[in-house]
């Protein structure tokens, strides 16, 4: 495997072009959304975490900036491994505090067994954590697909440059 071919991977075609490019502007909009608040209420978001402020920062930080690489499809592979190490941080955290893989569907609990942090809600466990870092390998591995700046613009100037 070359240096380009690492960098960004060869994109599928058809369908399954179609569903990177799907995958890729999801888990890109879902990271916007979750590192903007974060950045936002940094020191509020560091409290609650017990994590110092500037390791939030980079996570946060890597969740926003690398959801908006991830819609243009701009060195998909890396701001995909920015954002699961975040995640892996994030499942990591959720082990350690005892969650669970998979909680128990909170129509399922009895009324008054279960208030979060900010009232009735979804239990706390791992599950989401592990499923955006499966997102990530993904788009690691496949890269941003047809349809992105990798491919259009950083493919030709990355064979130009390395010859």
């Amino acid at each position: 495997m070359d240096l380009v071919s690492l960098i960004v991977p060869a994109a599928p075609k058809g369908l399954a072009g179609a569903g990177l490019l799907v995958l890729r502007l999801f888990t890109g909009l879902v990271f916007i959304r979750h590192g903007w608040p974060k950045l936002s209420n940094l020191n509020t978001w560091a409290t609650a975490m017990k994590t110092p402020a500037w390791l939030c920062f980079l996570s946060a930080f890597s969740m926003w900036a690398g959801g908006i690489a991830l819609i243009a499809g701009l060195l998909t592979p890396l701001a995909a491994v920015a954002i699961a190490v975040s995640m892996l941080y994030a499942v990591v955290l959720e082990i350690t505090s005892g969650f669970p893989f998979i909680a128990p569907d909170p129509f399922q609990i009895p009324e008054g067994d279960y208030a979060g942090p900010m009232g009735v809600g979804e239990p706390p466990s791992w599950e989401k954590a592990a499923m955006y870092v499966v997102m990530c390998f993904v788009l690691i591995t496949a890269g941003g697909g047809p349809f992105s700046v990798d491919l259009m613009l950083v493919v030709p100037r990355l064979q130009v440059l390395l010859g």
